[in-house]
């Protein structure tokens, strides 16, 4: 598991979003940005409610589906992995209340390119 990106919750449209029509958010590449941050803006229509909506996060990159399971072992389901279309990400809260996304890309182009 290694740092991937923050993602912070906002109501601006950022230049280079690209939706996820899974959750009906608008998200940056985090790549671009000089300190790994993801700004997300969500429709309201989102299907996404609670915590995760409203704060941030913090992205960890994992190897593949099986190893979200296994890093997210003890941890709360607040949105079960779900296909971004370019990435597969799950998210979870810790005990002390912390948003963490656990997220393995896929090959092939970035929606970004």
């Amino acid at each position: 598991m290694q740092f991937d990106h923050v993602g912070i919750v906002t109501t601006e449209e950022k230049p280079g979003a690209v939706f996820v029509p899974a959750t009906r958010v608008w998200v940056t590449n985090h790549e671009d940005h000089p300190y790994h941050v993801e700004w997300l803006r969500y429709e309201p229509d989102s299907p996404v409610t609670g915590p995760l909506r409203e704060g941030p996060h913090i992205g960890y990159r994992v190897d593949s589906v099986e190893a979200i399971t296994e890093a997210a072992k003890g941890l709360e389901v607040v949105l079960e992995p779900f296909d971004a279309g370019f990435a597969v990400a799950g998210f979870y809260k810790t005990a002390d209340g912390a948003m963490v996304e656990l997220v393995t890309y896929k090959d092939g182009p970035s929606p970004w390119s």
